[in-house]
C-alpha cells in the first residue's frame, strides 16, 4: 500500500441549522469540524505547486459550505455528506475522515461535546 500523508484542519466553525427540533432549525447553532486529508503530497513539496495537493483553504470553504448549507436531521447525514463533497471536489484526496462536533446539541445533563467521525476512502473501502 502506498503511504499516504496527511493535512489536518482542526475547528473550522460555522453556525448551522442541523437537528431534529424545530428550534434547531430555526434557531441555529455553532458547529466545529475537524478533517483529516490523506494524500500523497510528494509531487506538490517536490514542485512548491499548491494545484498538486489539497488547497486547505477551500477545504474549509467547502466545509462551511456544509454546514451552513441544507439543513439535515442528523449530524451523522452532514458528516458523511461532508465527507463525500470532499472527496468529490478534491480529486487528490485518496481519503478523508471528517468530525463534526455539535457542542451546544440539546442534551438536557451536563456535558462537554457530542461529535462523529467517519472516514471515506477515494474506492469506496
Amino acid at each position: 500500500m502506498k503511504h499516504l500523508d496527511t493535512i489536518r484542519l482542526t475547528g473550522v466553525a460555522a453556525i448551522g441549522y442541523h437537528g431534529v427540533f424545530d428550534h434547531e432549525k430555526r434557531d441555529g447553532q455553532p458547529f466545529i469540524t475537524d478533517a483529516v486529508l490523506f494524500m500523497d503530497v510528494a509531487d506538490a513539496a517536490a514542485t512548491d505547486d499548491l494545484s498538486k495537493t489539497a488547497d486547505y483553504g477551500a477545504v474549509a470553504e467547502t466545509i462551511v459550505a456544509m454546514v451552513t448549507g441544507e439543513p439535515f436531521d442528523l449530524i451523522e447525514t452532514l458528516t458523511v455528506r461532508t465527507a463525500e463533497r470532499l472527496l468529490a471536489d478534491f480529486p487528490v484526496l485518496h481519503a478523508v475522515e471528517v468530525t463534526v462536533h455539535k457542542p451546544k446539541a440539546p442534551i438536557q445533563v451536563p456535558f462537554g461535546d457530542v461529535s462523529i467521525t467517519v472516514r471515506r476512502t477515494r474506492d469506496g473501502a
